[in-house]
C-alpha cells in the first residue's frame, strides 16, 4: 500500500491507515481524504500535510457535544442551551449533506457567536482529531478517495496540526488499551481499569514515512504494568477471614455505560465478599439502585444522556441515599472536577486508571 499513489479505490480492499497518512504527510498533500467501510466513513482534511480537521460519521454530534460539555467547565457560555441550539441548527444538516462538514460548520458558528474563542476551537479540534485517529487506525478493510478540493476551502481555518504527533499519541493510546484488554482476558494480575471504551486495534502497526517507525503492537507487553501495584495471594481480599468484616456480603452498585469497565470492576472484587450490581444505563440507574440498596455506589462521571455529577446530585436528594457512599470514577484530575464532586456531595474520587488495590482501599475506607 505504501507504494500506491494516493488517488481513490471505490471497491473494498485491505487498508493500511498508517501508510495512507504517511504518504499524505510526506507529500505535503492538501485536500480531503475520505475512507469508507460498510457502516462508517472517516474524513481527514489536510493543508500541506498538516491536519486541519478530522471527523467520522458515527454519532457525529454526540461526540462533539461530549467534548463541548468538558470544555463548558472552563467556558460558561458553552451551557446546555447553547449546545442544544447548535444541534438544532446543524445536526439535521449533517443528515442531508453528502459531505460531512456540518460539525465543522457548528464549530465555526460557536466561534462567530463568541461561545468559544479561536484558541478554544483549536483545543476542541485537536481533542476531536485524537479520537477520530484512534478509530481510523483500527480500519482493516474499506475503500478510499482523495480529492485536492476540500469543502472546508470556503470556511475559516483555526489550526494546522502536526499529523505525525497526533498519530503517535493515538497509537500509544491503542497499545495501552490493547495491553490492558489482553491482561483482563488472560486473567492476569494485577488488573488495571481501562480509561476508555474502545479496545480494538491493528494487530501490527506498519513502519511509516513519518520520520520514525511506529513500534509493533507485540513489543508492548505485560511488563508495562507497574509491578508495584501487584497484590500477593496472602494480601488479596479473597484471603481475608469473613469474621474480620462486619457483614458477610457487601452490595456495590457500579454505574458506567461501558460493559467492559463494569466487567473489569466485577473481576476486581471477590464474589464471597462483594455482590456487584452492574448498571450500564444511567437513565434507569435510580430504579435499579432502589431495588439493590447498595452499601457503596461507584459512579462514572462521563456518560451519555446523564452527567455523573448530575446523577450524584439526584441520588443525594433521595432520602434513601443521602448517606450512602458515592465514589466518583473518572479520568479527570483537575481542581474544577474535584470541586464539582464536592459540590454534589460525593464521598470520594477515584481516578482512572486505578489498580485492584486502589479500588479495595477506597471501598473498605467507606464501608468501615
Amino acid at each position: 500500500m505504501s507504494t500506491t499513489p494516493i488517488g481513490s479505490y471505490k471497491f473494498s480492499q485491505k487498508l493500511h491507515p498508517l501508510s495512507l497518512l504517511a504518504q499524505l504527510t510526506s507529500r505535503r498533500a492538501t485536500g480531503c481524504l475520505r475512507v469508507f467501510t460498510q457502516a462508517i466513513s472517516w474524513t481527514i482534511y489536510l493543508e500541506e500535510g498538516k491536519l486541519i480537521y478530522a471527523s467520522y460519521s458515527d454519532k457525529l454530534f454526540d461526540r462533539l457535544d461530549n467534548h463541548l460539555r468538558r470544555l463548558s467547565q472552563q467556558i460558561p457560555s458553552l451551557n446546555s442551551a447553547t449546545r442544544v441550539q447548535m444541534r438544532l441548527i446543524f445536526e439535521k444538516k449533517s443528515e442531508n449533506q453528502s459531505t460531512p462538514i456540518a460539525d465543522y460548520q457548528a464549530i465555526c458558528w460557536l466561534v462567530n457567536q463568541d461561545c468559544i474563542s479561536t484558541a478554544g476551537a483549536v483545543v476542541l479540534i485537536e481533542e476531536l482529531a485524537k479520537e477520530v485517529l484512534e478509530s481510523f487506525l483500527t480500519i482493516k478493510e474499506g475503500s478510499y478517495e482523495f480529492n485536492q478540493e476540500s469543502p472546508l476551502d470556503e470556511l475559516p481555518k483555526f489550526c494546522r496540526l502536526d499529523l505525525r504527533l497526533l498519530v503517535e499519541y493515538s497509537q500509544k493510546q491503542l497499545r495501552s488499551r490493547q495491553n490492558i484488554h489482553s491482561a483482563v482476558i488472560a486473567g492476569a494480575s494485577p488488573q488495571v481499569l481501562p480509561t476508555t471504551k474502545t479496545l480494538d486495534t491493528e494487530s501490527q502497526m506498519l513502519p511509516s514515512k513519518f520520520g520514525q517507525p511506529f513500534p509493533s503492537q507485540r513489543n508492548f507487553t505485560q511488563n508495562n504494568i507497574d509491578s508495584g501495584d501487584r497484590i500477593s495471594a496472602d494480601e488479596s481480599v479473597g484471603q481475608r477471614p469473613k469474621q474480620d468484616l462486619s457483614k458477610d456480603l457487601y452490595t456495590i452498585a457500579c454505574i458506567d455505560d461501558s460493559q467492559a469497565v463494569l466487567n473489569s470492576i466485577q473481576n476486581f472484587l471477590d464474589e464471597n465478599i462483594f455482590s456487584v450490581v452492574m448498571i450500564n444505563d444511567p437513565v434507569k440507574a435510580l430504579m435499579q439502585i432502589l431495588r439493590s440498596k447498595p452499601d457503596v455506589i461507584l459512579l462514572d462521571v462521563e456518560m451519555p444522556n446523564l452527567d455523573g455529577y448530575e446523577l450524584c446530585s439526584l441520588l443525594r436528594r433521595h432520602s434513601n441515599f443521602k448517606d450512602t457512599p458515592i465514589i466518583m470514577v473518572t479520568g479527570r484530575t483537575g481542581f474544577i472536577d474535584r470541586a464539582k464532586a464536592k459540590m454534589v456531595r460525593s464521598s470520594g474520587y477515584l481516578t482512572k486508571p486505578f489498580t485492584q488495590s486502589d479500588l479495595l482501599k477506597m471501598l473498605f475506607k467507606h464501608i468501615s
